[in-house]
């Protein structure tokens, strides 16, 4: 039974029969699961899934797909710019091209295992970590003392580090040596709004990326897009005052 105060504020057990009836059942006594609401953020439903999706990044995506056609892959790469551009989504997308069934490769399809594994962050073989709250220099060596391990199920075992800046310099010295000498089966991706910050002997050993602010007429563009795609009418002088404030 119920426990609920009565009109003196003590509380007393009242039987199911006066329940109030939201809490009533009927027939069975087992737990009922409620249905969440399905409903997924626009930003993550329209994030890019590949290559050709990306807008406005056209020297990254063509030169990383070029890498991959022609088996020049590097070992580390440093995704560099302002927020929002799409730094850790290239370097998903990258990630997912080395993975994939059948890859390294940059068309994978659709229904791919292990690049929808990827997208939804359950890839054991695709770590992302955000340099910010992991940014000490035990972190750092427990990262090296993986590096060892063959990945389990994928071609490559692939480290995606936010906000890489933000290691401590003890942290960025005991990566060095992986960097130097990395296992063969080890890429890294870092990303970074603060390139200046990343010591140079670090970016030296990294292949550099730097992404630009997306044009106004570009972002203006997608948005359009993505509404007819949502069918939500709006006007174009919208459209374009919301790709303003996006500031790139």
């Amino acid at each position: 039974m119920a426990k609920y105060p009565d009109s003196t504020g003590a509380g007393k057990f009242l039987p199911p029969s006066a329940w109030p009836g939201a809490l009533r059942f009927s027939g069975s006594r087992r737990a009922v699961r409620l249905s969440p609401v399905s409903y997924q953020v626009i930003a993550r439903k329209y994030r890019p899934q590949r290559f050709s999706d990306v807008v406005g990044q056209d020297h990254v995506s063509q030169t990383l797909a070029n890498a991959i056609s022609g088996e020049r892959v590097a070992h580390a790469y440093l995704f560099c710019g302002p927020r929002g551009t799409g730094k850790t989504t290239l370097a998903r997308i990258f990630a997912k091209c080395l993975n994939c069934t059948d890859g390294p490769k940059v068309d994978f399809p659709d229904d791919d295992s292990k690049c929808i594994e990827i997208a939804e962050g359950r890839s054991i073989d695709v770590l992302e970590i955000d340099g910010a709250s992991n940014n000490g220099v035990e972190q750092v060596r427990e990262l090296r003392e993986t590096c060892v391990y063959a990945p389990a199920s994928s071609k490559f075992k692939i480290y995606i580090i936010d906000e890489v800046h933000m290691l401590t310099t003890a942290a960025f010295n005991a990566l060095l040596k992986t960097l130097e000498e990395p296992p063969a089966h080890v890429k890294f991706m870092f990303a970074t709004t603060e390139p200046e910050k990343v010591l140079p002997t670090i970016m030296s050993r990294c292949q550099r990326f730097d992404l630009r602010r997306i044009p106004v007429n570009l972002i203006a563009g997608h948005l359009k897009y993505i509404c007819g795609e949502e069918k939500v009418t709006i006007d174009e002088g919208a459209l374009f005052a919301i790709a303003r404030g996006a500031e790139g």
